[in-house]
Parts: C-alpha cells; sequence; structure tokens
C-alpha cells in the first residue's frame, strides 16, 4: 500500500507545488492550536489575562462542542482593532523583533483566526475611549464590523466548533470527559494566577450549573497563593505543604510542596509552571520525582504546585503551537534547583507529619455509645454520689485514691517528666503491644510505631556516614564491555562523572562500546551490563538517573530496618524518651523511609471530642 502518492499532478505527472488559499491554512492551523474544546477554552481565557483582566466567565455548552463563551473585564479592543485579530500572526503581545522575550501568555497570534476558520466566532469588545463593537467570523469568513452594546472588556463567542471540520467531531470523546478537560485547564490558570476571579458555568439546557468558581484572592504571593490553593485542592493540601522559595543561578523557584506524609496514589496532584504558564516538561516532573524519591515509595507521589521563574530569554517558549513545552538554555540548572529546594524544605520539616495522619486516626475510633451531657445539677448529684461514705471511714473516694505510677511493669518508681511533655513529641508514658509508644504532650498525646521510627534514623544515620566516607568502588578483575548504539553509548558517557561519584566506573571502549570497569562496593555481585541498560532507560524518560543512588539508598534502607529496634521488643521509659528527643532533632523522621508516618498525634480538644465533653 502507497501512502505517499501524489493529489496535485503537472501534465509530466510531477507533484505541483501549490499555494494553499487562506481558509486551508487557518484549517491547518487550528489543528494544530485547537485539538478539542479544552485547547479552545485555554487560548481565550489565556487572551483575557494577557489583556489584564480581574475577572473572567466561561460558558460551555455540551461539551464545549455547541458552545465556548469567555467573558472578561480587561482593556479591550478598538473597532479598528477587531479585524486585525482575526488575521493570522496579528498580535499585540510581540512586535516579533526577539522571539526569546515572551512575557504573555500568547504571542503566535494564531488563536482567535484557527478558531474562525473551523467554527462560528463572534467578538464583541469595548476599549477605555471608545465605542462598542462586534465582528463574526464563519468557516474563516468574516463579517463588517459593526456597532455593539458592552460596558466594558471583551466577550467572545465560539459556536458549533469544528463545524468547518466535520471529521475533527468524531475525535472527541463524550461530553462529560470533555468538560472535564476543560474544568482542568481552568483549573491550573487559576492556579497561576490567584489574583483573578474564575467563573466556569455549563449552560447546557434550561438550566446553568456552576464547575468551578474561584474569587480573587488578597495579599502577597503565599496569602493568595494559599487562599487559592485552597479553594481548588482543598485546605489538607495547604495545611500539610511547605512554602518553597528558592533561588539559584538566577533562577527562582516558588510555590507549595506537600509532606511525604501527605502522598498521593497518583500524580494528579502535581502542578508545574515556568513564569506562571503551566507546562507539562518531563524533566522537571522528573526533577520532583527525584526529589521525594528518599521519602515515599514507588507507588506513592507527592503533591506539589510550583512556580519556575527564569528570565524569558533563557526559556524558549515557542516549541509548539499549544505552548505546553518549552525548552531551557541551562536545563540542568533548573532541574538542580527543583531537587535541592525541595530536598532543603523537607530536612527543614525535621519530624513533622501531616495533619491528615490523626485526622484519619480520629476516623477510626467508633465511640460505642454516646450519651447527651448531663445538666450542671446532674453532674452535682454524680460527684456526690462519688463522694466517700462517711459512715466508712476506711473506704477511699475517687478524689483520695493515691495515683497509679506510670509504667508499673518496667519501673514503678519511674516519675513523669512534666518538663519533657513541653517538648514536640512529649514524654512517654507507656508502651503498648511491644511497639507502640504512647506520650503526653502540652495539649494532646502521640503515639510512635518505634520499629518505623527508629527505622528512619538509623537510615538517616547511615546516610550521613556514607556522605562522609563516599561509595567505595569495587573494581571488577575483567571489565565488562556492552555494545551500545551510539547515541545511547553518548548518553551514557555524559553521565560518567556523576556515575563515578556513586561508584559505577565507566569508559569508552571503541566504537559505540563502553566498558564497566567498576561498580558500588555496597550493592556485592551485580549484573553490570542490565544497571547500565536501565539507567539509559532512565535517561531516556527523565533526562537524568538517579538509579544507582536509588539502589544504594534501598540497601541502606534494608540494613536500617535489620538494625532498628524490633517490634515485640520492650523498652525502657528512658529508651522512649531518648527515642522521642532523636526523632526532633533529625530531618524527616516523621515518615519511615518507604512514606508511612512514624507517629500520630491526637489533640486534647479531639479526644475530648469523642468522648461527648465537647
Amino acid at each position: 500500500m502507497t501512502l505517499h502518492t501524489p493529489k496535485i499532478a503537472g501534465n509530466d505527472g510531477r507533484p505541483e507545488i501549490r499555494q494553499l488559499d487562506e481558509a486551508a491554512i487557518n484549517r491547518i492551523a487550528a489543528g494544530e492550536v485547537v485539538e478539542r474544546p479544552a485547547s479552545a477554552v485555554k487560548e481565550l481565557v489565556e487572551n483575557a489575562l494577557d489583556a489584564g483582566a480581574g475577572r473572567i466567565q466561561i460558558d460551555i455548552a455540551d461539551g464545549g462542542q455547541t458552545l465556548i463563551r469567555v467573558t472578561d473585564d480587561g482593556c479591550g479592543m478598538t473597532p479598528e482593532d477587531l479585524p486585525l485579530a482575526l488575521s493570522r500572526h496579528a498580535t499585540s503581545k510581540i512586535d516579533g523583533s526577539d522571539l526569546l522575550d515572551i512575557r504573555s501568555f500568547g504571542f503566535r497570534g494564531e488563536a482567535l483566526p484557527s478558531l474562525g476558520a473551523v467554527g462560528r466566532l463572534t467578538i464583541t469588545s469595548r476599549s477605555l475611549g471608545h465605542d462598542a463593537a462586534q465582528i463574526a467570523c464563519e468557516g474563516g469568513r468574516l463579517s463588517p464590523v459593526r456597532p455593539a452594546a458592552l460596558t466594558r472588556g471583551t466577550v467572545v463567542e465560539l459556536r458549533d466548533l469544528f463545524y468547518a471540520t466535520p471529521a475533527r467531531l468524531k475525535f472527541l470523546r463524550s461530553d462529560r470527559a470533555e468538560v472535564q478537560a476543560i474544568v482542568d485547564v481552568v483549573r491550573r490558570l487559576a492556579m497561576a494566577e490567584p489574583q483573578v476571579g474564575f467563573t466556569l458555568r455549563d449552560v447546557s439546557g434550561a438550566d446553568s450549573r456552576q464547575l468551578f468558581r474561584a474569587d480573587p484572592q488578597q495579599g502577597d504571593l503565599f496569602a493568595s497563593l494559599e487562599g487559592r490553593l485552597t479553594g481548588i485542592l482543598g485546605r489538607d493540601f495547604t495545611e500539610n505543604a511547605l512554602r518553597i522559595d528558592a533561588e539559584r543561578d538566577g533562577l527562582r523557584l516558588q510555590g507549595l510542596a506537600a509532606l511525604p506524609t501527605y502522598s498521593r496514589g497518583s500524580s494528579a496532584q502535581q502542578y508545574i509552571f515556568v513564569n506562571g504558564r503551566p507546562v507539562q516538561d518531563r524533566m522537571l516532573y522528573g526533577a520532583l520525582r527525584v526529589a521525594y524519591f528518599d521519602v515515599l515509595s514507588r507507588d506513592r507521589h507527592p503533591a506539589a504546585v510550583l512556580n519556575l521563574i527564569a528570565d524569558p530569554q533563557r526559556v524558549d517558549v515557542n516549541v509548539h503551537p499549544a505552548k505546553a513545552e518549552v525548552r531551557f538554555r541551562e536545563p540542568d540548572a533548573a532541574r538542580s534547583l527543583i531537587i535541592t529546594a525541595l530536598k532543603s524544605a523537607l530536612t527543614g520539616a525535621g519530624h513533622r507529619a501531616s495533619s491528615t495522619v490523626g485526622a484519619a486516626t480520629l476516623q477510626a475510633f467508633r465511640p460505642v455509645y454516646q450519651m447527651d451531657r448531663p445538666s450542671q445539677p446532674s453532674l452535682s448529684r454524680a460527684f456526690a454520689f462519688q463522694a466517700p461514705d462517711p459512715m466508712a471511714p476506711n473506704t477511699l473516694g475517687f478524689a483520695e485514691a493515691p495515683q497509679a505510677a506510670a509504667f508499673t511493669a518496667e519501673d514503678p518508681a519511674q516519675p513523669f517528666d512534666a518538663g519533657a511533655a513541653q517538648h514536640p513529641l512529649g514524654a512517654a508514658r507507656a508502651q503498648l503491644h511491644e511497639n507502640y509508644i504512647v506520650a503526653q504532650t502540652a495539649n494532646g498525646i502521640v503515639i510512635v510505631d518505634q520499629h518505623a521510627a527508629h527505622e528512619r534514623l538509623v537510615y538517616e544515620r547511615l546516610k550521613r556516614q556514607m556522605a562522609e566516607t563516599g561509595i567505595r568502588a569495587q573494581a571488577l578483575l575483567i571489565p565488562e564491555i556492552v555494545e551500545l548504539s551510539p547515541t545511547d553509548a553518548a548518553r551514557l558517557l555524559d553521565h560518567a562523572p556523576a556515575l563515578a561519584a556513586v561508584g559505577l566506573g565507566i569508559e569508552a571502549f571503541g566504537g559505540s562500546a563502553i566498558a564497566i570497569r567498576e561498580t558500588p562496593a555496597i550493592l556485592g555481585p551485580v549484573n553490570a551490563e542490565a544497571l547500565v541498560r536501565d539507567i539509559l532507560d532512565e535517561l531516556s524518560d527523565a533526562g537524568d538517573s538517579n538509579l544507582v543512588q536509588a539502589k544504594i539508598d534501598a540497601i541502606l534502607s534494608r540494613m536500617s530496618c535489620h538494625g532498628s529496634v524490633r517490634s515485640g521488643r520492650q523498652m525502657r521509659p528512658e529508651e522512649m524518651n531518648a527515642l522521642l528527643r532523636e526523632m526532633e532533632a533529625t530531618p524527616l523522621s516523621g515518615q519511615c523511609n518507604h512514606g508511612r508516618p512514624t507517629y500520630v498525634e491526637l489533640s486534647l480538644a479531639d479526644i475530648e471530642r469523642l468522648f461527648g465533653r465537647r
């Protein structure tokens, strides 16, 4: 079967080169810019943001296929601007002199003419000091500009998307799926612009339905961002997220990154922006994964909203018409900033664990019976009933009974250290089931998994020792030669210094072969060729590899498991308190080596609420 048969041929049978008409050009451009209704919404909302809008309303019908209407209060356009706005490559965002100095969402001048080429587009706009005007475009055919009624800003209405290219309709998904894609686009843009108000409504049928709303947020960067993310991702996220604000090599990273114990089952709560632009960049998302790989198991994913700020001259956003991809002049600097900033924030969080752990614990409690809180007279009668009987002087009432000493099973003379209770993790009061330490804090109790907690402490100690002494390399008696493609060999040799730092020594061996001369001694006998090929797969997928380091850390983790306090071992009070103090002083001790919490904290108020005392 021949796939490349020319459609147009001259008299001599050769393919004839012809200039396409404007309508065909616009439809081709639309195929790149507008893949589905969500793409159209993205382009129109970005135009509204570039116009300085403070509030944006989006109305859709039938998954965006029959109607997309975006209303904003931005600067608007004059009647003379409207025909230009529907001309290809006409834009107010850039002057064309420098395509590496992009400071706006849009800059190509393709969105509006592309939408007008495949749908029925109407633009109504009014700029300050000018009359409102309207222009329409159907299937690429422009109508004359005419007067209109509008107070301010712009209303762009797109009806019957892809009516001019009906074949594209066959590739759309269900209305529900298209609506969800639109919601996701609006959510991402709302995260990027917390000071702007967004409303998304579904106006299919007689009644409208609000799908998303985000009111404008006030305050500084973090105050407005936290307010916006609380509304979008929920209060649990913002309460368990760390503020990120780091600068290095002229790049700056800002945003929120959640604690490891707030991990997710998928990457759905990972949002990365570059200069406020939502992007899908494998290298950046890979860096986020690397920053957490030492505190999360492979089946868990971190949650984060991060904005990487860079001089526009150092970022190329003119990579793809959808503008979802970017290219950095110094990609290693961007990747390194994300990893170091996040690791530093996680380390600085110390023993902190997410509040959702305590909330889940409270939900696990089920009161057997809940009585109404008694009145004050009833309480007085009850207390009187519990008082000592005056006719039986040797009988002790509750108030006179001697208090039981703590740790009666281990050390009856051990007094309770009230001062230790002021520490974040409190003072140990008991050990339950030979595995759980119960500590009293100033405002509640803490339950610690002794094995998981000590495992983390030993692991961090081993990592510090490894960092101080380095990773010893084991020379192979006979170097292992691995034949690779020229591209793979070059990619691997580019990372040879980084691999040598973790004990894997490689060098070129003529042609496209490499020689593996050393492997990390801590790994013991290892299939060196399989290891190298796994590293290549990771380099191809994420642009960098931490596979060797991950394997070393996995061994250290196993060593820490065997070297830690085992479940079932009874601990003395001083040992339990020593464990609590070391947890408070050790970074990342709030989660075990796999990201599970090492302790649960319950406030006194929550405990009293369980018993109906509040």
